[in-house]
């Protein structure tokens, strides 16, 4: 019963390791410990994708510096876009922002088109419910680069931290959010 557990788990949870199943199963109620499900793991042959190995850099190609990471809650957020099809080949686009100090994906805007007025109307929304953030960064998508979007950021005194073009780890937070919402949500097959 455990052991098809611990399977059922391992195929809905693709990404999780023995650890995190461990919890889910301690979360439905049963008690086992993490020693237990890691020897179920490796007799059922089971893996979790491997890690990337992070880049270990402290300055960019030009000289200058890696900008400092958030110090607090509503420091820094990051946003950016991923891009997705329904079952009927239509384009879907999610505008994802995170607080990159707690991690937190704190809106996802799904639509067919999203332009800059609606990354402004997602923006205003969130200034309303979680405060003005000191910066915040993105990718140099016209969305976000748009005469209309700095103006309007300018005004309330947010700074715009624009990454180098073609290095998405500058973006890292809102890029390992986007991974992951790709690897649990969208990449699941339908039946």
């Amino acid at each position: 019963m455990l052991r098809s557990q611990i399977n059922a788990l391992a195929e809905r949870y693709g990404r999780y390791g023995y650890r995190m199943i461990t919890a889910l199963l301690k979360i439905d109620g049963w008690e086992v410990n993490h020693k237990r499900v890691q020897r179920i793991w490796r007799e059922e042959d089971l893996r979790a994708p491997s890690k990337q190995p992070k880049p270990v850099r402290m300055w960019y190609a030009d000289g200058s510096c890696i900008p400092k990471g958030p110090e607090y809650r509503n420091h820094v957020w990051s946003y950016g876009f991923v891009q997705d099809r329904t079952h009927d080949g239509r384009k879907l686009r999610m505008l994802t922002v995170i607080d990159e100090f707690t991690r937190e994906c704190i809106a996802i805007k799904v639509a067919c088109r999203v332009n800059s007025q609606a990354v402004a109307n997602v923006l205003f929304k969130l200034f309303l419910q979680k405060g003005i953030p000191m910066h915040i960064r993105s990718d140099n998508d016209p969305e976000f680069t748009s005469r209309f979007i700095r103006y309007w950021l300018k005004k309330i005194e947010v700074e715009t931290l624009f990454i180098t073009p073609g290095s998405p780890w500058d973006n890292g937070y809102n890029e390992s959010f986007n991974e992951t919402l790709r690897d649990d949500v969208l990449d699941r097959e339908e039946y």
